[in-house]
């Protein structure tokens, strides 16, 4: 005999089920997070263009470290910080890590805090990770460069592929004029074998670099168009760029035209105006204006999606007027790198 379903045992059972399927998911999700915990990496499964940095092949997209020190330049929106933190945990930062690898990209860059620092250590020796390590110090720029130097042993002893001076560092020497202490910074990492860069915020940096010769093996420079809301006008700009939050460029054109005549790779980074301009428009932008490698701070759900764009635009514009530095890989040009002197 067929039982009558009433509203209440609808609902009853309906409520039954449903927590038994959000009980099997979880249950999956468990088993699936711990799979990849134990698992070992797996090969790439997306090829990303590569360029060469000193003796480096780097993915022409790179991980940035904003998002994974929980830095996010999220303007006045305060509670995305913690919401960054609360996200990326040291477990979620391996993960994203290891996501990054799996779609081609083969490097990530960020300043050194101590903490984010030994989440890097702990990927490499607990999970077998391979992704090269760009890293700019924080320590102060000195004459006697006591501070400096101790912090790029430290770098070096971790295995660190590639070291740059700090933007904010850079912007603040060569206003104050010196130029000596940058071509300091920039010799020392040269002395332990490695590619040695200068960051900007400020063209200026890379303007006076070329001007006094200092051998840096590749910039680290911001650029973005001005094609979103919250872009400064052009009546705004007559300072540093920190006094204006939302912009980080402040001559996206003048950039752009200065670039062409510089022959050494150019990474890009904030091209998406934390966030303020979509990745498609962003990476087509910076590729499409001479910037050689795109740094982009990315959560885990983002990087598979973004290393897709990143491919695209680079093929959209491989004969752009900048030319590649160094050439894209089988454009029929020989492809030249910077070497670095042995240690002394």
């Amino acid at each position: 005999m067929r039982q009558e379903i009433t509203r209440r045992s609808f609902v009853k059972d309906t409520l039954l089920v449903s927590a038994g399927i959000g009980l099997a998911r979880g249950a999956s999700l468990r088993a699936d997070s711990a799979e990849s915990a134990a698992t070992p990496l797996r090969e790439e499964t997306a090829a990303l263009p590569k360029g060469a940095i000193g003796k480096l092949q780097v993915s022409r997209l790179i991980l940035g470290g904003n998002l994974l020190t929980h830095f996010t330049h999220s303007r006045d929106l305060k509670y995305v910080y913690t919401l960054a933190a609360r996200y990326n945990t040291d477990e979620k930062i391996m993960e994203t890590l290891a996501v990054a690898e799996k779609h081609g990209v083969n490097t990530m860059t960020m300043h050194n805090p101590p903490h984010p620092m030994s989440v890097l250590r702990r990927y490499r020796k607990e999970r077998g990770g391979r992704i090269q390590w760009i890293i700019c110090p924080t320590a102060p720029v000195e004459p006697d460069m006591a501070k400096y130097k101790q912090q790029i042993e430290e770098l070096v002893q971790d295995g660190c592929e590639a070291i740059y001076l700090w933007g904010v560092h850079a912007d603040s020497l060569v206003a104050q004029g010196k130029m000596d202490l940058v071509g300091k910074a920039v010799a020392l990492p040269k002395q332990y074998g490695l590619p040695s860069g200068v960051g900007a915020h400020d063209l200026a940096v890379v303007k006076a670099c070329e001007k006094e010769g200092i051998p840096a093996d590749f910039y680290i420079k911001t650029f973005h168009s001005h094609s979103y809301p919250t872009a400064p006008r052009a009546d705004e700009i007559k300072g540093p760029y920190q006094e204006y939050p939302g912009y980080w460029c402040a001559n996206p054109a003048e950039t752009a035209e200065f670039m062409k005549g510089v022959n050494k790779p150019w990474i890009a980074f904030k091209t998406m105006a934390a966030g303020a301009i979509p990745a498609q428009t962003a990476f087509r932008y910076a590729c499409m204006h001479g910037a050689d490698f795109v740094l982009a701070g990315m959560f885990d759900f983002e990087i598979a999606e973004d290393a897709r764009l990143c491919a695209e635009a680079v093929a959209r514009n491989a004969k752009r007027e900048r030319p590649w530095h160094p050439p894209l890989e089988g454009d029929g040009t020989r492809q030249t790198t910077v070497s670095s002197p042995k240690p002394t």
